[in-house]
């Protein structure tokens, strides 16, 4: 591998992390911190990733999750399939010691037909196994979790039911871009500044479309995309 005409040789003996697309040898002991490794055991307990790990992607959302607990309003997750990702935010942010509500937005079944178009679907076509009926599962996995507000029904549709008017923290993770800039739309004027959107497919193969939309809607309301080597995007509100 070449870096600015010079060699970098990464020696797979001393890698500190090499899952989910990330290899690196920089320093990783965010995940022998006990409320990561609580929180991300809870994760993955809901069966979101299968056999897969994305504990780097997960200290994401943990660090977003952070700085939107110190800030004035609640949490919105838009793409939630089985629950992972909101669990991560949940349980590392202690979010029912804070008063907060957490709303879950998803159709719970996969991709609505009409939203998607042709260059997504093809990008998408691998993922189809993926999107199986959860909805039921979901409810139960946030049931001990009264701050959890489980929100059936596609997006942008659903919007007007996060009945709430300040925003702290935002994760967006539908894998089509119309439904997303409908939600960081509909979203941007009730964040609270400095609260963080969390783009899950922004850097992903197969999302182009997804990054040429928010880096647009970036552009339109005067601020940036920072592309992360997890693939994420995260967006901070001025």
């Amino acid at each position: 591998m070449k870096i600015f005409g010079k060699a970098l040789n990464i020696v797979p003996g001393v890698l500190t992390y090499n899952r989910d697309g990330l290899a690196t040898k920089h320093n990783a002991d965010f995940m022998k911190e006990p409320r990561f490794v609580d929180a991300y055991a809870a994760a993955r307990s809901t069966g979101s990733w299968a056999d897969a790990d994305i504990e780097w992607r997960a200290h994401v959302i943990a660090w977003a999750a952070g700085i939107g607990s110190k800030l004035e309003g609640d949490f919105v997750e838009c793409g939630v399939n089985r629950g992972g990702t909101a669990m991560m935010a949940m349980r590392h942010a202690d979010l029912p010691a804070l008063g907060k509500t957490f709303y879950l937005l998803d159709t719970y079944e996969g991709l609505v037909e009409g939203l998607v178009t042709d260059a997504e679907t093809e990008g998408l076509a691998r993922y189809k196994s993926l999107y199986l009926p959860v909805y039921d599962a979901v409810v139960e996995t946030f049931e001990p979790y009264p701050c959890a507000r489980v929100i059936r029904g596609p997006v942008p549709d659903t919007l007007s039911k996060v009945d709430t008017d300040r925003i702290a923290y935002l994760s967006i993770d539908m894998n089509c871009l119309a439904p997303e800039i409908a939600a960081g739309e509909f979203f941007w004027p009730k964040m609270s500044v400095g609260a963080p959107i969390v783009l899950d497919d922004y850097g992903w193969d197969g999302h182009i479309e997804q990054k040429r939309g928010w880096d647009d809607f970036a552009s339109r309301h005067g601020v940036s995309v920072l592309s992360l080597p997890t693939g994420q995007g995260l967006i901070v509100k001025r």
